[in-house]
C-alpha cells in the first residue's frame, strides 16, 4: 500500500485505474463535479472572450479540446491515491454527523428569513430617518450646480 501512495501526479495522470473503488464515492463524485463545472465556465469564457474574435473551429475546438482535458484532469485528481485517501476520509467524517430533520432545517430557515427581512425594514428606517436628518439641516445639499454662460 505505500507504494501505491508515492505515485507522483505526474505519473497519476496519464494512468487508467481507479483507486479504492467504492470508497469515498459521494466525496469523490461530488468533486469530479465541481472541477468539471469551474473548467466548463473558464472554457465558455474562454470562447466568448480570448477566441471570441478566431473563427468558429478554432474557438469550438479549441475549448472543446480544453474542457475534455479538464475533465480527464478532474477524473485523475479524484483517483490520485494522497487525495483519494483525504477525500475518502472526508467522506468517513461526515457519515458520523448528526444531520438536522427537515422539520428543524424549515424552522432555522424561517428564523434566518424572518430576521433578514426584519434586518432590512430597520436598515430601511435608517436610512429614510438619516436622508430626512440631513437634508433638513442642510448637511447633504445636492443641487446641480449651474455653469456659467460665456
Amino acid at each position: 500500500m505505500a507504494a501505491a501512495n508515492t505515485t507522483s501526479l505526474l505519473g497519476e495522470m496519464f494512468s487508467g485505474g481507479i483507486y479504492k473503488r467504492n470508497q469515498g464515492r459521494l466525496v469523490r463524485q461530488g468533486t469530479f463535479f465541481g472541477i468539471v463545472a469551474i473548467v466548463a465556465v473558464g472554457c465558455i469564457t474562454l470562447a466568448n472572450t480570448i477566441l471570441a474574435d478566431q473563427a468558429t473551429p478554432i474557438r469550438v475546438g479549441g475549448s472543446s479540446a480544453l474542457a475534455v482535458l479538464g475533465a480527464w484532469f478532474a477524473w485523475r485528481v479524484v483517483n490520485y491515491p494522497k487525495f483519494a485517501d483525504f477525500l475518502i476520509a472526508v467522506e468517513g467524517e461526515m457519515d458520523k454527523m448528526s444531520w438536522p430533520d427537515w422539520a428543524y432545517l424549515w424552522r432555522a430557515l424561517g428564523v434566518v428569513l424572518t430576521m433578514l427581512v426584519l434586518f432590512t425594514a430597520y436598515m430601511f428606517v435608517c436610512d429614510v430617518f438619516w436622508n430626512w436628518l440631513f437634508e433638513t439641516i442642510r448637511f447633504l445639499d445636492i443641487s446641480t450646480p449651474t455653469t456659467p454662460t460665456p
